[in-house]
């Protein structure tokens, strides 16, 4: 596999990030009584966890240059130390708080099947299977949205920012603005962390290595769309087409 197909290959699954229930999250249809099930499931099968799943990779890799990218991201994910001033996943928990949601509740978050199976999955793809394809599942497919393209070809369509009063919280759920600090936190650390995030990858992974990162980054989105499916029912919707 050459460097643009493996390029491609990777793009192709990020475009693939895409779930039918995301838009109506996003316009309030999920009742506020289940929406704590959305932030639960977030939080315990991957945000806490985080800087666990970069570390992995970077305790497996051998290339100093690469880890110097990586522990840098988990020195931000895990303290803030460089841009957001407290710990990503503490920063999760203000859009729970900032909604009056018991905090408790994220203490002992029992998976639904599907997050449990999606973060068995992450947990293997991060632990057992190389630090390339550790680095590409945590670093650009959990880190990642369907505009991937966009932080790679300055044509390619950008990712959506909206101005910080019609974030969906804000606008159908009541949260005051002051409570978006992991939103405006990523804002802000999250150019960098893209261009390094493709530049470890695209730069450094070996040929030898993109079939079984790709295939990785491919097991991370089936189970990621079960994931999402999951937590959509828990919350209430339903898939109509």
């Amino acid at each position: 596999m050459d460097l643009d197909a493996f390029r491609e290959a990777l793009l192709a699954v990020m475009e693939r990030k895409v779930h039918w229930a995301w838009p109506l999250f996003n316009a309030g249809v999920v009742t506020a009584d289940r929406l704590h099930l959305h932030f639960e499931q977030e939080y315990a099968t991957y945000v806490r966890d985080f800087p666990v799943l970069v570390g992995w990779a970077y305790v497996q890799c051998p290339i100093p240059e690469v880890r110097r990218d990586l522990i840098e991201n988990v020195y931000e994910e895990e303290t803030g130390g460089l841009v957001a001033g407290r710990p990503h996943p503490v920063l999760f928990l203000e859009y729970p708080r900032g909604l009056g949601m018991d905090l408790a509740r994220f203490e002992e978050v029992e998976l639904l099947p599907a997050a449990a199976a999606y973060r068995a999955v992450l947990d293997e793809l991060a632990q057992k299977q190389g630090w390339e394809v550790a680095a590409a599942v945590t670093t650009i497919f959990i880190e990642g949205t369907p505009y991937e393209r966009g932080e790679l070809d300055a044509q390619a369509k950008k990712r959506p920012e909206e101005a910080l009063e019609n974030h969906p919280l804000v606008k159908h759920y009541g949260l005051p603005v002051e409570f978006l600090a992991l939103t405006k936190a990523h804002r802000k650390v999250e150019g960098s962390h893209r261009r390094s995030a493709w530049s470890v990858v695209l730069d450094h992974v070996p040929p030898v290595a993109r079939p079984p990162v790709v295939a990785g980054m491919q097991r991370a989105l089936a189970t990621w769309l079960a994931y999402r499916d999951d937590v959509a029912r828990a919350c209430g919707l339903t898939r109509l087409a």
